[in-house]
C-alpha cells in the first residue's frame, strides 16, 4: 500500500541506495552497495566545472565487501565516482582498515571509531549500514530455507531473535516458528494476535 496522497509539491532531491549480494566461486561472498544523490535543478560547483546540471550525481559512491560465512571481511574496495569536492576520493583507501573485522555486535561503534568526523567520508560510512544488513540477508537466506524445512520444534533460534518487535521472544511469530525460544504467555489469550505478524522475517 503506498503512502497517502500528498499535497501539491515539487521534487528537489533524490537519493538512491542499492545493494547486491553475490556468492563467489571461491566460497566467499561479495556484498556491494552504491549511493547516488541527484537534484532536479542546476547549481554551482567549482570542483566539477562550474555547474552541476539536473540529474548529475552530486554523490556517487560504491563499496564492495568480500566476506566469509563467519562475516569476517577479507577484502574491501571503496570508490567515489561523483563528489562535490575533488578531494573526496582521497579517503576511500582508509576503509581498508576494516579488513579482518567481523561484522556483528559493535559494528556501528567500530565504524564511528575508525571513520567519524575528519577520518572518513560521511556517505561511504553511511553506505556500510545497508551493506551490512544486505550481507545478513544474502548469507542467511539459504540458512532460513534449510531451517524452514524442519519442524518448528527442531529449528534453531534465529540470529535476529529479539532484534525487533515482531521477532521478540514473546511474540506470536516466535511462538509459531521457533517455539523452543518462545518466552511469552502460554495461555490462549495471545492467539488473537497471531495473524498480525504471521510470517515476518528480516
Amino acid at each position: 500500500m503506498p503512502l497517502s496522497e500528498p499535497v501539491s509539491r515539487h521534487l528537489l532531491h533524490n537519493r538512491t541506495v542499492q545493494c547486491w549480494g553475490y556468492r563467489r566461486e571461491d566460497g566467499l561472498w561479495d556484498i556491494e552497495g552504491r549511493m547516488v544523490d541527484t537534484k532536479t535543478y542546476a547549481f554551482p560547483n567549482e570542483d566539477r566545472g562550474g555547474t552541476l546540471e539536473p540529474g548529475d550525481a552530486l554523490h556517487d559512491m560504491w563499496i564492495r565487501l568480500t566476506v566469509d560465512s563467519q562475516f569476517r571481511i577479507h577484502d574491501i574496495e571503496a570508490r567515489t565516482d561523483g563528489s562535490p569536492f575533488s578531494l573526496c576520493p582521497a579517503i576511500t583507501d582508509r576503509y581498508r582498515q576494516l579488513i579482518g573485522t567481523r561484522i556483528g555486535p559493535g559494528w556501528s561503534l567500530r565504524l564511528r571509531e575508525l571513520f567519524a568526523g575528519i577520518h572518513g567520508c560521511t556517505h561511504v560510512t553511511e553506505l556500510l549500514g545497508p551493506v551490512a544488513t544486505t550481507m545478513f540477508q544474502t548469507l542467511y537466506g539459504k540458512r532460513y530455507d534449510e531451517e524452514d524445512g524442519k519442524a518448528p520444534e527442531q529449528r534453531s533460534a534465529p540470529p535476529v531473535l529479539n532484534t525487533c518487535h515482531a521477532l521478540a521472544s514473546t511474540s506470536p511469530v516466535v511462538k509459531k516458528r521457533w517455539p523452543r525460544d518462545y518466552t511469552g504467555p502460554n495461555d490462549r489469550a495471545d492467539l488473537r494476535n497471531r495473524p498480525l505478524l504471521d510470517d515476518c522475517i528480516t
